[in-house]
């Protein structure tokens, strides 16, 4: 029983085909079909003999030779056809019969010499053509801002001038020619138009070389302002102030004006004697300025402190005498403190070192105040 088991696993079924009982059904209908389609291609193949012997050119014959114009006989007969083709008069055909009768009677080098001289002729017609062409897009390109009626008036004034100079035998030829009276009329330009918006290289060169120029003289100018003096006010503070003065160039940076101080104020104030400039700070309507900052960016800028503006470093108050606007700015200047940055450490807490902040660039300050009072507003 065993052995049976494992041989059973070798069988192997026949295909179902068209004598088996399985594929009777499909076999039949498979039969008859390839059946028909052997019918069909042998009527499709009787057909093509059928043709080829009825046109035995056509096989032979590509596809662009079936669209090709009919071949003609001859050059006088093509030239005739041309001409006679279409709706024409009767003179006209008869002038062509004449034509082409002449044509015949001709030898056959004459024929050949006329046929290469109407060639040319009709080649040097071409050539007219195309230069009116190209002389008529060049007049369009010209840009012309004269109306139509003054176009007309000079027209008609050529034409009137150019008859009454014409002699009575230059007239008589002009008639029996039967040429067209033609005057080249040039463009002209409205000068009131603006033609700024047109490109203009030369204008363009001189504008660089202005922009350069001015370019030029505006840091000619920048320079000499930051080579100015500039009398500084400050106030050397340790608790209580000591005023003093100190003359800088505008372009001085407070870095330099605070060595300068140190410098001229140590023998006065022992404690200075061995601090370097880095460990002063310059407080101006308070704010610490950085020691990298100059005196003309504040000027040029025209930066504002929290109690007045940075580009004043003189002392003056507001002088103006009877009732103040509001609306306008006061203009008063205090002095800026020289101070330690150890002692600001210590007191940062007590007023005023309460009240100093660093200076940020992109802060800004629309109002004055002093111990947190409000003093003015910013200018509209």
């Amino acid at each position: 029983m065993s052995a049976i088991k494992g041989d059973f696993h070798k069988f192997h079924r026949p295909d179902a085909g068209a004598r088996t009982v399985e594929g009777n059904t499909s076999g039949v209908r498979a039969a008859r079909l390839e059946q028909q389609r052997l019918e069909e291609q042998e009527e499709f193949e009787r057909r093509k003999r059928q043709r080829m012997t009825e046109n035995p050119m056509s096989p032979s014959l590509d596809i662009g030779s079936k669209f090709q114009p009919a071949r003609i006989g001859s050059v006088r007969e093509q030239a005739f056809q041309d001409k006679t083709v279409g709706l024409v008069t009767a003179e006209e055909f008869v002038k062509a019969t004449l034509e082409k009768e002449q044509l015949e009677d001709l030898s056959p080098e004459e024929q050949a010499r006329r046929d290469a001289a109407q060639r040319s002729a009709e080649k040097e017609k071409l050539k007219q053509v195309k230069k009116k062409k190209k002389q008529k897009k060049k007049q369009a390109a010209l840009l012309s801002f004269q109306s139509d009626e003054d176009d007309e008036k000079e027209e008609v004034a050529n034409v009137i001038g150019t008859s009454t100079m014409q002699s009575p035998q230059s007239e008589g030829k002009s008639t029996a020619t039967n040429s067209p009276l033609t005057t080249p009329r040039a463009s002209k330009k409205d000068p009131t138009i603006d033609t700024s918006f047109l490109p203009d290289k030369q204008r363009e060169e001189e504008l660089q070389a202005e922009r350069i120029r001015l370019e030029k003289e505006w840091k000619e100018r920048q320079i000499q302002i930051q080579k100015e003096k500039l009398e500084i006010t400050y106030s050397y503070w340790d608790g209580s102030g000591h005023r003093r003065t100190c003359t800088m160039t505008k372009g001085s940076s407070v870095g330099d004006f605070l060595e300068a101080v140190r410098k001229s104020i140590c023998g006065e104030f022992k404690e200075l004697s061995n601090v370097a400039s880095d460990a002063l700070l310059y407080v101006k309507e308070d704010l610490i300025l950085p020691h990298d900052i100059t005196f003309y960016d504040l000027i040029v800028t025209k930066a504002r402190g929290k109690s007045g503006p940075l580009f004043h470093f003189d002392v003056h108050d507001d002088v103006r005498v009877g009732p103040l606007d509001s609306r306008v700015e006061k203009d008063e200047s205090h002095p800026g403190k020289v101070v330690e940055r150890r002692w600001y450490e210590r007191n940062k807490h007590i007023f005023p070192a309460s009240r100093w902040e660093v200076y940020d660039p992109a802060k800004t300050y629309d109002k004055y105040t002093i111990a947190g009072g409000i003093v003015t507003k910013k200018s509209k």
